[in-house]
């Protein structure tokens, strides 16, 4: 056992308290990361659970599926979850198959455990790069300590499995870069070329690194000495670049098949990320793919601790002088050169992403990898200081005096961290307002993954102690706690509908009693968790009050509508009463819809295609009397259907107990769609729906309405389909079918009500349209074409000025751009009273859709007042042209059972 001792631990085979100080002096950087990985291992229970976790997993599941020969494994993962590397992912699920770990709250530990450890890992690699850097011990530990004491990522690098490793790995990236230059060996090359592919399979971004380190040993090429080490400069470079294409081959089975596709569609995901989320940023809420360029520095610069910044800035200041002073020291292969690729990795993410405006959310988290080299550059301003501000101010007590400042520093950082466990990731410095009550909160996003569920759900079961408590909340929450405290915390899901408290991270004023009613005292997050009980007899005296008097400020008015709940409105605040609370209904969902008639008067985040602005609040039961509260915001006009809908039994939204719609202001929807009933065109078939155009008041929308409508009406997809009138308007998708396509189901922009009628309102996009066409499948089909704005029509007969016609009729014809126009200078109103027909020849009869092959010609026949209208005595009609070649086009006016009144025909111009 001595010999072994004596081997692994050199310094102390002499003895004696010099041997223990020598020992702890050189392995500082273990025993820190081993300290450091202790304490971990006693916090891994306290950490909640993101919504990134199980999707991860899954990714996982995919891959190792994949490889294990089950082809269509990749088929139930959703867009974009596929292009998501696993090289980190499979070793967690590796180690749980391994470990034979069943129970998820022993899976949720494991991986929390392993994904700090790699970040640890990570801290070592950076310790021994710095003191590679800097040669001396306490810079290297100090370099440690910052990487490690950065509250906020210390808190995600146990949640994080997606940016956490990738920080990690992209330091022990860097570290085997220098190695690798230092020494220029085979080995050392191919061992960097399998981190790098691996790291691109972590973040396509890692990608990169291939060029840099192939521009760097182009330099090296440059400035070799003779034909061997030209020779060994260019074998270590091809290998170092196969080692990196195999490894990361190898990491990314969903590339297999198509390795080029997979890398494109995996860079065109990080540019343009699908996905849009609004988020809170300096008191305004914006959404992610409309960030400002400054949004990822302004969020390092107020969630980055003092010490890191001044250090860094000031390394970053020596590092670019030595840079200017020693312009031709890229060409070398020592210090000066690999100090300028991490000042370059350090500042050109954060640009680039100023530059491009990708899709940003989430804070900075997307540029953590970007830390590891602040550390080293920090390490370098840290050398600087102690070796006397560059040797201007030399002495012992001027570096002690440089270390324990620093050393106070990280001091303060872990006293910070203790103080916000277990949720250091919403740590903010001193460059915001912590102070003022409420600041941050109505500022910035904080807990945005829903950590600290797993606190309050710890508070819950200490507040009820031996007691069963059932409570209404993501699944996920619940199933990272031991099994001991799951036995005694039920879900209010499926048949189970009873629940004692609501889990809730929305803070907003449909829920007046949050102000004083929450168990989770420290607010972290903008919707501070709250644990909400639904039980008079479980809520504080206050709350109870609070609920009382709203009931009976309730009852003095009259409800505009009795159905499963009486509601009353007043002040735009809604009150659902149930005088006797049927058990049946007391916990069905229950909320409000608002269709708003002007889009314009919503926030931006708060309208997309395909959804609605909804509030909901569950009940509250103050003896028998069943009551809840939907506070609506200021801007609340147009209608709000009111609803409760059974989630328990059936589909993804749940049954229908009952649903009715309100006009908030006048007109309402149904005086609306009265006043164009009989004025507007309606589809003609059994089972058809009233489509209205509403464009009234600056409006762009359509109505449907059906006073007697089916659940299999109702749910019946709608096509609709818009052609614009310039088909540059398009999104890049459409463009090559001539019009996009909005198809939805009726419940995602209407209601049902209870009486059977369906009443629906959809937004158009705000480009000019020159066509609609809308219906359901066999059952109705339906051509709308807007009236074209006035102004429109003067600018588009400016632009005609001093054109010849391309022909001439009853109206004259130009082309203009993908248009064509018909104009008749002096005009009254039987000249277009009848019909105008529009056939369309093209070039290559396969341009056509199936059913006009026959006939040969696209058949845009329309009426006037559909594309067209009339200003100073003139009349203008404007009809977008299909986007492929055209041999020739007829068109003309008819009137039905008469025939053509007057016709020409254009040949194609392309």
């Amino acid at each position: 056992m001595l010999p072994l001792s004596r081997h692994i631990f050199p310094q102390l085979s002499g003895g004696g308290r010099a041997a223990a100080l020598n020992f702890l002096y050189s392995r500082g950087g273990l025993i820190v990361c081993g300290l450091f990985l202790l304490a971990g291992l006693g916090q891994v229970g306290d950490y909640g659970i993101g919504p990134d976790e199980l999707p991860q997993r899954l990714i996982a599941t995919a891959n190792w599926d994949y490889i294990r020969g089950r082809g269509d494994s990749f088929d139930g993962l959703p867009y974009p979850h596929a292009y998501y590397g696993a090289a980190f992912e499979l070793p967690l699920l590796l180690a749980e198959r391994a470990l034979g770990l069943a129970d998820y709250y022993q899976v949720h530990r494991l991986r929390l455990f392993l994904t700090h450890l790699f970040f640890i890992v990570g801290g070592y690699f950076c310790y021994r790069l710095a003191y590679q850097l800097c040669k001396s011990r306490p810079i290297a530990l100090l370099a440690l300590l910052l990487f490690l004491l950065h509250p906020r990522i210390y808190g995600h690098s146990f949640v994080n499995t997606k940016d956490l490793p990738f920080l990690a790995l992209f330091v022990i990236v860097l570290y085997l870069l220098e190695r690798a230059f230092r020494k220029d060996t085979l080995g050392a090359f191919i061992l960097l070329g399998a981190a790098v592919g691996l790291l691109t399979n972590l973040r396509v971004m890692g990608m990169a690194l291939f060029p840099v380190v192939l521009a760097l040993r182009g330099l090296d090429l440059w400035g070799a000495a003779g034909g061997a080490e030209r020779k060994a400069i260019l074998r270590n470079g091809g290998l170092f670049l196969l080692a990196g294409g195999l490894a990361f081959y190898a990491a990314t089975p969903y590339a297999w098949t198509d390795p080029v596709g997979y890398l494109a569609a995996s860079l065109e995901l990080t540019v343009n990320h699908p996905q849009v989320w609004p988020q809170l940023f300096q008191g305004e809420i914006v959404l992610s793919d409309e960030m400002p360029p400054h949004y990822g520095i302004t969020w390092f610069g107020i969630t980055t601790p003092p010490p890191l910044m001044l250090l860094g800035f000031v390394g970053m200041a020596v590092v670019a002088a030595q840079s200017v002073r020693r312009p031709g020291a890229v060409f070398g292969k020592g210090r000066p050169r690999f100090l300028l690729l991490l000042l370059a990795a350090a500042l050109l993410p954060p640009l680039a992403a100023a530059i491009l405006g990708p899709n940003q959310y989430s804070g900075w988290r997307h540029l953590y990898f970007i830390y590891g080299p602040l550390c080293l550059l920090a390490a370098v301003g840290l050398h600087w200081l102690a070796a006397g501000l560059g040797r201007w101010r030399p002495g012992r007590p001027w570096r002690i005096g440089v270390y324990a400042l620093t050393a106070a520093g990280l001091g303060l950082l872990a006293m910070q961290i203790a103080q916000l466990y277990p949720l250091q990731y919403v740590y903010f410095n001193f460059l915001v307002d912590r102070a003022t009550p409420e600041y941050l909160r109505s500022q910035y996003e904080m807990d945005y993954w829903r950590l600290a569920y797993r606190e309050g759900l710890a508070r819950l079961l200490e507040r009820h102690p031996g007691e069963t408590l059932v409570a209404r909340m993501g699944a996920r929450h619940r199933n990272i706690l031991p099994p001991e405290e799951r036995r005694r915390l039920l879900l209010a899901t499926g048949g189970r509908s009873r629940a004692d408290y609501e889990l809730t991270h929305i803070i907003d004023p449909t829920q007046p009693d949050l102000a004083f009613n929450s168990l989770y005292g420290r607010r972290y997050n903008n919707g501070v968790l709250v644990v909400r009980p639904l039980e008079a007899a479980l809520m504080t005296p206050a709350a109870a009050a609070v609920y009382r008097e709203i009931y009976e400020q309730a009852l003095a008015g009259e409800p505009i509508i009795r159905a499963g709940y009486n509601v009353y409105l007043k002040d735009k605040r809604l009150t659902f009463v149930q005088e006797d609370c049927a058990a049946e209904r007391r916990d069905a969902w229950l909320g409000v819809k608002l269709f708003p008639y002007d889009l314009e008067t919503l926030p931006p985040h708060l309208w997309r295609p395909g959804s609605y602005v909804t509030f909901h609040n569950h009940r509250v039961r103050l003896g028998d009397i069943c009551l809840a509260v939907i506070q609506l915001p200021d801007y609340a006009a147009g209608e709000v259907a009111l609803l409760q809908r059974d989630l328990s039994n059936w589909g993804p939204v749940g049954a229908a107990l009952w649903e009715e719609i309100y006009g908030l202001s006048e007109p309402g929807l149904r005086e609306l769609i009265a006043e164009y009933r009989g004025n507007r065109p309606a589809a003609a078939g059994t089972n058809a729906f009233e489509v209205f155009l509403d464009q009234a008041d600056g409006r762009n929308r359509l109505l449907y309405a059906k006073g007697e409508c089916t659940q299999a009406e109702f749910e019946s997809r709608v096509t609709l389909h818009i052609a614009p009138e310039e088909p540059a308007d398009l999104p890049g998708h459409s463009r090559e079918s001539g019009f996009e396509n909005r198809d939805f189901q009726l419940p995602d922009y209407g209601v049902r009500t209870t009486g059977g009628e369906c009443l629906a309102i959809v937004p158009l996009p705000d480009y000019p349209i020159a066509s609609i066409r809308t219906g359901q499948g066999g059952w109705w089909e339906l051509d709308l074409r807007p009236q074209v704005n006035p102004e429109r029509l003067r600018a588009a007969y400016r632009d005609l000025a001093g054109l010849e016609p391309a022909a001439r009729g009853v109206f004259d014809l130009y082309r203009q751009g993908n248009r064509l126009l018909y104009l008749k200078e002096t005009c009254a109103a039987a000249d277009t009273a009848a019909g105008f027909f529009l056939h369309i020849i093209p070039e290559d009869s396969g341009d056509l859709p199936e059913e006009r092959r026959d006939a040969g010609f696209a058949n845009r026949d329309f009426a006037f007042d559909q594309g067209g209208g009339s200003f100073d005595g003139k009349c203008l009609a404007m009809v977008a042209l299909p986007d492929y070649p055209i041999a020739a086009i007829r068109t003309g006016q008819y009137v039905a059972g008469q025939g053509q009144l007057w016709a020409v025909e254009l040949m194609g111009e392309r």
